[in-house]
C-alpha cells in the first residue's frame, strides 16, 4: 500500500476543498437566496452527488493516511493511520464497477460523432410553450416557430438516452436514433456531450474507491461542458454573461463543432484514468 505522509495527504486534502469549495459556495448561496442557475446548478440538481459529498476528499483505495484515526465512514484505523476499508465497500460495488468499465471502454472504442450541433437542447423545448419549458424564467433567443421551423431542417441526431428522455413528445420521433437505458452501451461515443459530462458520475459513484482529485478534474470538465451546451441552446442566457453560440448559422455550427472537438480531446485522458481505476479496482476483488 502507499502510506501518504500527514502533511501530504492533509495538503491535498485542504487543496481539494478550496479548489471544489469556488463550485460549491455560490450554489448553496444561491440555495439560500432561491436563485436558481441553469448553468452553474445543473450538476447539483441533475446529477446525485450532494455538495457535501465531494467536498469531502478521499485518497482511493490501498492508500494509508499516515497519523489518521476515525478518518470517518469505510475507513478502518490501522498501525500506520487510516485505510479505506475494502472488505466492507469493494464486494457491494463490484458489478457496478464492472459495468461502468464496460460502459466506457466501449464509448472510448468508438470514433467520436460530432455532427449533432447540439439539437439535444432545441429538441427539448420543441413544440412546447414558454411557461412550460425547463428554464422558463429565462427568454429563448428565437420564437417558438423558429426553433420548430430549424429543427424540422435539421434534425436531430442524439444517442444519449438521458439527454433523449428530456426530449419533448413532439420531438422525439424527429430523432434518427431511438436510444433506451438498454442501448446505452451500444450507443455512447466519445464526442457526446453528455457522455462527457457524465464522466463526472461514474467518478462519484467509483467514490470513495478513487481519489477525490479524479471526481475533480471530471467535475471540472462536466462544468465547461454545460457552459457551452447552454450557450449552443435556444436559451437566451445574455443576462448571465453567457455568449450565445448560434448554430442555426453555418457560423455557430463551426463554432461549435470545434468546441466539441476540444472536449473529445479534454475528455480522453480523463476516460482512460478512470478505466484505469476500475480495472485496478476489479483486480482487488
Amino acid at each position: 500500500m502507499e502510506v501518504l505522509s500527514e502533511q501530504e495527504w492533509r495538503g491535498r486534502a485542504s487543496a481539494h476543498r478550496d479548489r471544489v469549495g469556488t463550485w460549491i459556495e455560490p450554489h448553496l448561496r444561491r440555495g439560500r437566496e432561491q436563485v436558481a442557475h441553469p448553468v452553474e446548478d445543473f450538476l447539483f440538481t441533475y446529477y446525485t452527488f450532494r455538495p457535501g459529498r465531494l467536498l469531502r476528499w478521499h485518497p482511493g483505495a490501498e492508500v494509508i493516511l499516515a497519523g489518521a484515526s476515525s478518518y470517518g465512514a469505510n475507513y478502518r484505523d490501522c498501525a500506520e493511520g487510516a485505510v479505506l476499508d475494502l472488505e466492507l465497500v469493494l464486494p457491494q460495488r463490484t458489478a457496478a464497477i464492472s459495468w461502468t468499465r464496460e460502459l466506457l471502454a466501449a464509448t472510448a472504442s468508438r470514433p467520436p460523432y460530432l455532427g449533432c450541433f447540439g439539437m439535444h437542447e432545441w429538441a427539448m423545448v420543441y413544440r412546447t410553450p414558454e411557461v412550460e419549458i425547463r428554464h422558463s424564467s429565462f427568454p429563448l433567443r428565437l420564437s417558438p416557430e423558429r426553433i420548430e421551423e430549424i429543427v424540422d431542417q435539421r434534425g436531430v441526431r442524439c444517442g444519449h438516452f438521458d439527454a433523449f428522455r428530456f426530449f419533448t413528445p413532439p420531438a422525439r420521433p424527429l430523432n434518427v436514433i431511438q436510444p433506451t437505458r438498454e442501448r446505452q452501451r451500444e450507443l455512447e461515443q466519445p464526442g457526446c456531450l453528455h457522455a462527457n459530462m457524465d464522466l463526472y458520475k461514474w467518478a462519484y459513484k467509483l467514490s470513495p474507491l478513487i481519489g477525490s482529485e479524479l471526481v475533480a478534474d471530471c467535475f471540472a470538465l462536466a462544468r465547461d461542458i454545460r457552459t457551452m451546451d447552454m450557450r449552443a441552446s435556444p436559451y437566451d442566457l445574455s443576462a448571465l454573461g453567457y455568449r450565445p453560440i448560434q448554430v442555426e448559422t453555418a457560423e455557430g455550427r463551426a463554432e461549435y463543432a470545434t468546441a466539441q472537438r476540444a472536449f473529445t480531446e479534454r475528455s480522453a485522458p480523463l476516460r482512460s484514468r478512470l478505466l484505469q481505476e476500475c480495472d485496478r479496482l476489479l483486480a482487488l476483488t
